[in-house]
């Protein structure tokens, strides 16, 4: 029997702008306890060229590199069961989303939530979406090309192009 996987709390300081959320951490994530652990996920990579929030820093330091340009960062699932890293085998009868009521009541400021790739975004269009109070509809909703290594179709430098979107939501007002 495979185990229920289990997401971290939120990279969450006051003020944030945006959201930026993946679906469940990989297996290297959650050996690492950190956001995007896997060393070929291009999400730290990203972050280092957006704002300064590369895998050269400390984990510590890289969320709050990220916390003080007001990103957050959590997942779209609080848990699942989920044989492997690969997002195709998340069991959805398992799945269970994170409190996002809570989190957007908390932090009304969020104006765009990104989506570390499709699986993330069809995740919360389906578990979420249909029970967040109409005030969330205010929220701009994209989706992202994914960072994981097993999304290898788009060169980093694409990756990187679309993703510069984050830094320009964070420092809209």
């Amino acid at each position: 029997m495979v185990p229920l996987t289990s997401g971290f709390p939120p990279i969450l300081g006051p003020g944030a702008r945006v959201l930026v959320l993946g679906s469940l951490p990989s297996v290297k994530s959650i050996e690492l306890r950190q956001y995007y652990g896997h060393p070929r996920n291009a999400f730290w990579s990203i972050m280092g060229e957006l704002f300064g929030a590369g895998r050269s820093l400390p984990y510590d330091a890289r969320k709050q590199v990220l916390i003080d340009h007001r990103v957050a960062v959590w997942d779209v699932l609080a848990s699942s069961v989920r044989p492997g890293s690969m997002d195709a085998a998340i069991e959805r009868s398992s799945a269970a989303p994170n409190d996002f009521e809570t989190l957007f009541s908390d932090q009304p400021g969020i104006h765009t939530v990104f989506f570390n790739g499709q699986a993330a975004a069809r995740l919360f269009a389906g578990l979420v979406a249909p029970s967040l109070e109409n005030g969330s509809n205010r929220r701009e909703y994209q989706a992202l090309p994914s960072t994981s290594p097993a999304h290898a179709a788009m060169a980093f430098d694409q990756k990187l192009a679309a993703w510069r979107r984050v830094a320009e939501a964070a420092n809209h007002p």
